[in-house]
């Protein structure tokens, strides 16, 4: 079990968040939050989920990011809890493993908010966004390649992979093309100067979102590998809760909420078998799914903050079937390595 007094006072949490969560409401309901329960917030960020889940009972909380920056500015909130919370620097893909370095074996409720914080975002030295001129970096981590290093030595099929498959841009190969041809004359390294050659090529109507806003989207998501963590994120989650235990996943775009669907759906029903094969038990449903569709925030909280109105929750609970060995490997778009990209391999 983690260390630390459960008998804090569940309240602490009630004070303000400095950002914003996102359906914190359902989010607490549909993880069914009861006193003496153990619940793994696997992506920290400014605290606003474990907060919420520390208040609405007496319970503990082992709260996960992947940004040092997010784990460094927890101590307020720790110190706070009284013991009920720790926060600790991991990947959620490996949720499970962290879980049982503070001797957690099962845990009553996943929660995970994917994409990238208002923190990250509003840092301009980060170089998460377009509206604020920084470094083209986009690493939720300190170490690796950063956006820079994939956009100066991906070859032009490889960036247009990308950012068609990550990004959904319909005019992928032109922005690659126009990469390509940018940064043989100079090296580009800010944000704006991407943003740039992006909107050169790309140009949308009055009222649509920002031509790089797809560009940025996939570079990102190819540089954390947010995709594959979180295929092996939900697989980990799988494997920690206990039965009756929740997962809660809030989503932003269509391709995380994709899988997330389709992963809920697999693990969440029987095997027909096939009539063309010898008939074999099937394996029972290691989830049963609460949400049919995806739950939607209502028009008052996306007035209050707008970063709700693409948000996507889906919850399902922890049957008492072992977890699936099945591969989630088809739940991902084939694209290169980092390594290879920034490589230059040629796929």
């Amino acid at each position: 079990m983690m260390t630390g007094s459960a008998s804090g006072n569940p309240d602490v949490a009630g004070g303000p968040a400095r950002h914003i969560p996102v359906l914190v409401r359902p989010v607490v309901e549909h993880l069914g939050v009861r006193a003496g329960g153990i619940y793994i917030d696997g992506t920290f960020g400014a605290g606003g989920y474990a907060r919420a889940i520390l208040a609405a009972a007496d319970c503990k909380v082992l709260a996960l990011d992947r940004d040092q920056s997010a784990v460094a500015q927890s101590a307020g909130l720790v110190e706070e809890s009284g013991g009920r919370l720790t926060v600790a620097e991991s990947r959620f893909s490996a949720l499970d493993e962290a879980a049982a370095s503070f001797g957690i074996a099962g845990a009553d409720g996943v929660v995970l908010d994917l994409g990238v914080s208002s923190m990250q975002l509003d840092s301009q030295d980060r170089g998460f966004s377009f509206r604020l001129d920084g470094p083209l970096d986009m690493r939720m981590e300190t170490g690796g390649p950063s956006a820079a290093d994939v956009v100066a030595a991906a070859s032009e099929r490889t960036l247009a992979d990308i950012i068609f498959l990550l990004g959904e841009e319909r005019h992928s190969r032109a922005v690659a093309r126009a990469i390509v041809k940018a940064r043989t004359t100079t090296p580009i390294r800010t944000t704006r100067a991407l943003a740039d050659i992006v909107g050169r090529v790309v140009h949308g109507r009055p009222g649509d979102i920002h031509p790089a806003t797809r560009t940025f989207q996939a570079l990102r998501l190819f540089v954390n590998d947010e995709l594959g963590e979180l295929q092996a994120g939900l697989s980990a989650a799988e494997r920690v809760l206990k039965p009756g235990g929740r997962l809660v996943v809030v989503s932003f775009h269509s391709l995380e909420d994709r899988i997330v669907k389709t992963f809920l759906t697999e693990r969440g029903r029987r095997s027909a078998g096939s009539r063309h094969l010898p008939e074999v038990e099937a394996p029972p449903p290691s989830f049963r799914i609460l949400t049919g569709r995806p739950l939607t925030a209502d028009e008052a909280e996306i007035a209050a903050n707008p970063r709700a109105r693409s948000a996507k929750l889906r919850a399902a609970e922890r049957t008492e079937a072992p977890a699936s060995g099945a591969s989630t490997d088809d739940l991902l778009p084939r694209l290169p390595a980092l390594a290879d990209a920034v490589s230059g391999r040629r796929r």
